[in-house]
């Protein structure tokens, strides 16, 4: 269908006797205007009960690893070796899993991928809760490391495609505000339950997933790929609402869908159209990595009791709330200020926050050896230094999670979910997806061999200087995407016009 065909028919039923220069923006708005989100919303609820999902898997380990840790069967006890692993073998089924996702999106759909990665979340838990040595504890792991990693590629592409631009940013920041919420329930549910009833209740968020799933569409865009135009309609017409001339919606995509091409080839990565934002995906997903995130999160306890705060399992819980209510906010000005301006703003927090944590550690690395020195030459100790510092502690932990929260938190899988054309999104997500848990893989399994080579301090400092780089990898790299249509995107890092 003629895509002028189609803007002549929605211009004509808003009263418009002439396209004006912004004529493009004008169409988008008189369509816009007579969206409905309200379903919209219920199938980005049911998406990101996904996320939630592997933010338990995530979280799990954090409670579970010091009570497996003590555990009376010697068949499940977790030395430090295998506490390691524990808790990072869950990156290595999620980069598989990555490669795995990008893969079934373009087979068998959205929709369909995302229903069967529940299953994988509820085999691996079930595995965990059977176990019956350390081996059952790695095979559950790694499932529900799987799971992960096809959950964090194929939601954040359902959403994009099946979002406009008014509501994209908000509903794709909630992929992260519902991973940080899973991982905050993990760490509350570790405070009153053991690991086994922590594995039950971890594996209710996925089972609704499957269910809810069920009554939700394909995205359109896939639909339109697969030459099912009147599936798309519909499809349009369930999110968008019975009043949206979704027949306009459909022939913009189905446009650009035939400006460039049906199938991705291997001679597509000479097209900037495709190389330029699989670079900047890359670049995104591995700076997320090298901030330090998920090196910090997983051992958050053992970092606190380093820090010597006293109840540590209860700082992590702290912790967690400043991800979820930070995250929020997030997603509730990512459509008005904009992904570049946050993803600034917060690597700047995130630099200054690892810096004052190198401080504190350095601190008290001194203060420890004076005190060593005091002990030896039988002088009497001054008053405690770690009780002048906690808050130097505290402070720094959290203006780290804040700022990570705001931006490059939810920023880069949003992006990630955009910038992509539709005939390599499976591939290049794929590639995005590997590259962000093999690097969570490396920097989880080395992070104490960091701490130890280059002490606490050094470690935080390495993290710091990484957070520099990334906001002016940012400042140089990244565009705006606020307020664009996918194919406005598309054709920008081509460099041409939409039509």
């Amino acid at each position: 269908m003629d895509i002028q065909n189609e803007r002549r028919r929605l211009l004509d039923a808003e009263g418009a006797e002439e396209e004006s220069p912004g004529g493009l923006r004008s169409e988008q708005d008189a369509y816009l205007d007579k969206v409905k989100n309200g379903k919209l919303y219920l199938a980005a609820f049911a998406s990101v009960l996904g996320p939630m999902s592997f933010g338990f898997v995530l979280g799990y380990s954090s409670p579970a690893i010091p009570e497996l840790s003590k555990i009376a069967d010697p068949r499940l006890r977790l030395d430090d070796v295998q506490a390691s692993w524990f808790g990072s073998i869950v990156t290595i089924g999620a980069a598989l899993g990555g490669l795995l996702g990008g893969w079934m999106v373009e087979k068998i759909g959205r929709k369909l991928t995302l229903m069967f990665c529940s299953l994988p979340f509820v085999f691996g838990f079930t595995v965990i809760i059977t176990a019956q040595n350390v081996w059952m504890l790695y095979l559950g792991r790694a499932l529900t490391g799987l799971a992960s990693g096809v959950t964090s590629l194929v939601v954040p592409v359902y959403i994009s495609e099946m979002a406009h631009e008014r509501v994209r940013g908000t509903i794709g920041s909630c992929v992260q505000l519902m991973v940080v919420l899973g991982i905050m329930g993990a760490y509350l549910g570790g405070l009153f339950l053991d690991w086994r009833w922590l594995a039950i209740c971890s594996s209710v968020p996925p089972t609704l997933m499957m269910v809810c799933m069920c009554f939700m569409p394909e995205t359109p865009r896939f639909l339109l790929s697969q030459g099912k135009r009147r599936e798309a309609e519909e499809a349009l017409r369930f999110l968008r609402g019975p009043d949206a001339p979704v027949e306009w919606e459909c022939a913009r995509i189905e446009d650009a869908s035939d400006e460039q091409g049906s199938s991705f080839r291997s001679a597509d990565l000479k097209d900037p159209g495709v190389y330029k934002p699989l670079s900047i995906g890359v670049m995104l997903m591995m700076f997320q990595q090298l901030t330090g995130i998920n090196a910090i999160m997983f051992y958050a306890e053992n970092i606190f009791e380093q820090a010597h705060f006293k109840d540590s399992d209860l700082a992590t819980v702290i912790v967690a709330l400043t991800q979820v209510v930070f995250t929020a906010v997030a997603a509730l000005v990512m459509d008005k200020a904009g992904r570049k301006v946050l993803l600034i703003i917060s690597g700047i927090a995130m630099a200054a926050s690892t810096t004052a944590f190198g401080v504190y550690f350095h601190l008290m690395d001194q203060a420890h050896s004076n005190a060593s020195l005091s002990l030896l030459a039988s002088e009497p100790q001054g008053p405690d230094v770690h009780a002048d510092l906690t808050w130097l502690a505290l402070a720094s932990m959290g203006v780290f999670i804040t700022g990570f929260a705001l931006g490059w938190g939810p920023i880069p899988w949003l992006i990630m979910s955009e910038i992509f054309p539709t005939k390599v999104r499976g591939f290049a997500s794929a590639v995005c997806v590997l590259t962000n848990w093999g690097a969570a893989f490396i920097i989880t399994k080395t992070f104490q061999d960091l701490m130890n080579l280059l002490t606490s301090a050094g470690t935080f400092w390495l993290f710091s200087s990484m957070c520099a780089i990334n906001v002016i990898f940012t400042a140089a790299f990244v565009p705006e995407t606020k307020g664009k249509t996918l194919e406005q995107i598309e054709a920008n890092f081509r460099g041409t016009a939409p039509r």
